[in-house]
């Protein structure tokens, strides 16, 4: 994929955090060679995350994210500051911008903690080295001051995660960008969505339903993905709609190795496709992609145990026009009831909401999360385990009520 056709989910995360006035946004324009933020000596001037899609040799398509200070106050600061805490769901590396006339805060300080906690990579920019000399922070460098709680996976810091720059004259700003560099290359793993589960030559149906929820000219997200990982890997790729999948696997002379749908056509395909024919859904395999299938796997048992009145929230990593017959607010939520006979509490979040506070639900259902990267997802996942809540996905609770969710995930662990 190029740049511009590089999802959000799919770019490595880098964000910039720090005090009011420590200079993030000065810092962000010169890492990225663009007037992406606007910059100001009033404290608070960032007062949302930004947003700015860019390549960063050799790690490729990156998405670079400023945000509000740490330490801003009142009611609105309060506000913004959750905003920023956010932002940590989600980031792969972590710079933290300090103001070197002032030094290293207490503020600093716990957000390094957090760094700890949530085992992001860092890089910490000691900025306006235009206004203090670089030997005055070798006391810094070689601190024994910071201490990591027992959760923390990070070692002592020292002066491979600290770098002297000047967001005025561009000193040491090729040396940061370095060090986010290598931070990004830490235990990166190569992905795929299926085509390590076929083989080259193998045939793949996809089933795409052509509804009123399908948006016009165009399929969604994870069904160009999955397309794409197929060719890649060499497979035979075949795209049907649902009422034209018999045709379709009659009129192959091969037989089909694995058959794809969307899981709201679970059970119309799974009477169509023979049973010697793997069978899976793309929002199960976004699970798999994003990292909690097995998580998601256990979460669903809950649903065999849920009781009049249970809060159940139904999450989707995206906002889009809601349809009368959506599947997050309205599919889902009907069968739900239908499986369980039980009257459950049904709440709903959707894009980049996401409640802190779980307890009270008994389950936890995410969408595919196409739209969410990698950390973010295992991190709300967490969020939901952390507090002993069930947490799974669409097309796993859609396999299981219509009794096949062995066999939607066979392939997997055969």
């Amino acid at each position: 994929m190029d740049l511009n056709s590089t999802p959000s989910a799919e770019r490595t995360h880098i964000g910039f955090f720090g005090m009011r006035n420590a200079g993030k946004s000065s810092v962000v324009n010169k890492f990225t060679g663009q007037q992406l933020a606007v910059v100001s000596d009033t404290k608070g001037t960032t007062t949302d995350p930004v947003y700015k899609a860019m390549e960063l040799l050799p790690v490729g398509p990156v998405m670079i994210v400023d945000t509000p200070g740490f330490d801003d106050e009142g009611e609105l600061g309060e506000l913004r500051v959750k905003k920023t805490k956010e932002v940590l769901r989600k980031v792969d590396v972590a710079v933290l911008v300090v103001d070197g006339t002032v030094g290293l805060t207490e503020c600093d300080k716990r957000v390094i903690q957090l760094f700890g906690q949530r085992k992001i990579p860092f890089v910490i920019a000691v900025n306006k080295l235009d206004l203090y000399e670089e030997s005055e922070y070798n006391i810094f460098a070689s601190s024994k001051e910071i201490k990591y709680n027992e959760q923390s996976s990070l070692k002592e810091l020292n002066s491979n995660n600290i770098v002297s720059i000047s967001a005025i004259t561009g000193e040491g700003i090729d040396d940061l960008k370095q060090k986010v560099i290598e931070k990004c290359n830490v235990d990166k793993k190569e992905h795929y969505i299926v085509s390590d589960l076929v083989k080259e030559k193998d045939i793949v149906i996809l089933v795409v339903p052509i509804d009123s929820a399908a948006p016009k000219g165009r399929i969604i997200l994870p069904q160009q993905q999955t397309i794409r990982d197929l060719l890649d890997g060499g497979a035979i790729t075949m795209v049907c709609t649902p009422d034209n999948l018999k045709l379709t696997i009659d009129a192959v002379d091969k037989k089909v190795a694995l058959v794809i749908t969307d899981s709201q056509a679970f059970k119309e395909v799974d009477k169509i496709v023979p049973k010697d024919i793997k069978l899976t859904s793309f929002s199960i395999l976004m699970a798999r992609y994003k990292g909690f299938l097995d998580t998601a796997l256990e979460g669903t048992k809950a649903i065999d145990g849920v009781k009049d009145g249970d809060r159940i929230l139904i999450c989707e990593g995206c906002t889009h026009h809601r349809q009368c017959e959506d599947i997050g607010t309205v599919k889902i939520p009907n069968w739900l009831t239908k499986y369980t006979g039980k009257e459950l509490k049904i709440d709903t979040c959707s894009g980049r909401e996401y409640p802190e506070d779980l307890r009270g639900y008994a389950l936890v259902i995410h969408c595919g999360a196409c739209m969410l990267n990698e950390r973010e997802v295992i991190s709300r996942m967490n969020i939901a385990i952390d507090q002993n809540v069930p947490f799974t996905n669409y097309g796993i609770v859609i396999a299981k009520m219509n009794g096949i969710l062995d066999r939607a995930t066979e392939i997997f662990y055969n």
